[in-house]
């Protein structure tokens, strides 16, 4: 077999930079030929705990057993129709409806890029308004409606700061950008644009830049101010929804939002995506007979995604998925906050859950401008180093990491020697 590094020349033969998305394209680049449970494999042989997680979806583990026997089961007997519905749709969207308190209805798609173009554009048919208020590091897809001001140079926060060529003016100037954890800047904007804000669309928790955590009454906060501006509040629960909680983080916040778009944990890797909310929104949707927002996909459904979610959902509903997966991340928080403090670097753990990053800065960010205080040099050469060892976390500046229900204790013990050892030789 070719090794990684025949493997990656052949791929650039044939796709521009040899991966088929963006952030893929990493130093160093590695092939792989195989995941299982906590672990995955490269070009070379070598295994790799796996913290990446494929930015979150890896929820259960690679390949989990009990998910992938589903999918089978699935596809040996149904798969892609292109009319009616199928009994795997019905029960999925039973299970969602069941669990995610903002969601009375639901509609499926294949990424969450999807499910946030069909959101806001539900929101401006709702209100009739056209602007939009995302937040500054927020990533909420490829489409131009938001795809801007997400990993910004520092000179260019809260700056026009469009992430494509080829983006319309229009769609980048009716997005309006606020600084996380600030309600005032929030209300300032909602006061400057009377009348013209359809939506606000949030990470409740911004892991496209790590750990950001809301603070005490953020979120609360933002319900208030799009309730008493008109405009619908969504939560983009692609990477918390079902991580933090089968309710999404929205039930342990206990704050509910008109509309949420889910993705990823949601089915183990396995594509699927959802938009859900309120019964009189979602029936604005033309599956429902007289609504007026087109909605369509052909693979929207799919049996390899939907079975793949009831299955994600069932483990969620009868194993311990969320307890373990709290249990462990705790444990590598304090685990590393020790190792910390035995050496005297100056650092931030940051994490909810199942997820957490280390910034390499005093105290903990509240917002996207706070992590410019991170040493993005050490961070990124402490990810490259632990991958030398076999241990597997995205090597780019504040990206977050996951545990899944597959890793152990023993998995978090070698990590936490691992890193000990290499912060020592940084450090």
């Amino acid at each position: 077999m070719s090794n990684n590094a025949e493997l990656y020349e052949q791929s650039k033969l044939y796709s521009p930079g040899g991966v088929h998305t963006s952030i893929r394209n990493v130093n160093p680049m590695k092939v792989f030929t195989k995941g299982e449970g906590a672990y995955i494999y490269d070009a070379d042989g070598k295994k790799y705990i796996d913290y990446q997680g494929a930015f979150g979806p890896i929820i259960l583990g690679h390949s989990h057993p009990y998910v992938n026997r589903k999918v089978i089961e699935a596809i040996e007997r149904t798969d892609l129709y292109g009319v009616g519905c199928t009994d795997l749709e019905v029960e999925l969207a039973r299970k969602i409806c069941t669990h995610v308190p903002s969601s009375e209805q639901v509609l499926f798609c294949n990424s969450g890029s999807e499910a946030t173009y069909h959101a806001i554009r539900l929101t401006r048919a709702i209100t009739g308004r056209n602007k939009l208020i995302k937040f500054q590091g927020c990533y909420h897809g490829w489409h131009d409606y938001v795809a801007r001001n997400m990993l910004s140079s520092w000179d260019m926060i809260g700056k026009r700061d469009p992430g494509s060529a080829g983006m319309l003016d229009e769609a980048i100037d009716n997005t309006l950008v606020c600084t996380f954890n600030d309600l005032d800047d929030v209300e300032r904007t909602f006061r400057e644009n009377k009348g013209q804000i359809a939506s606000l669309i949030v990470e409740p928790i911004p892991h496209n830049i790590g750990c950001v955590m809301p603070q005490p009454g953020f979120l609360e906060g933002l319900r208030e101010l799009c309730s008493a501006h008109g405009a619908l509040l969504i939560f983009d629960e692609v990477i918390t929804g079902f991580r933090h909680d089968i309710g999404g983080y929205q039930k342990v916040a206990g704050v509910t939002p008109d509309l949420t778009t889910m993705g990823k944990a949601m089915a183990n890797g396995y594509p699927i995506a959802a938009v859900a909310g309120k019964r009189e929104y979602m029936q604005r949707f033309n599956t429902y007979p007289g609504g007026d927002v087109w909605f369509a996909g052909t693979y929207n459904g799919h049996a390899v995604g939907t079975a793949a979610s009831i299955a994600t959902l069932e483990l969620m509903e009868n194993e311990p998925v969320h307890e373990h997966i709290f249990r462990l991340g705790e444990k590598m928080r304090s685990g590393i906050r020790g190792i910390h403090e035995r050496l005297g670097i100056e650092a931030y753990v940051a994490g909810f859950g199942s997820v957490w990053t280390t910034y390499f800065m005093k105290s903990e960010p509240k917002n996207y401008s706070d992590l410019q205080q991170n040493d993005a040099e050490l961070y990124v050469d402490y990810r490259k180093k632990l991958i030398e060892k076999g241990i597997f976390k995205m090597p780019m500046n504040i990206k977050r990491n996951h545990i899944s229900y597959s890793h152990t204790d023993q998995d978090v013990d070698t990590t936490l020697t691992i890193i000990e050892s290499v912060l020592k030789e940084l450090v």
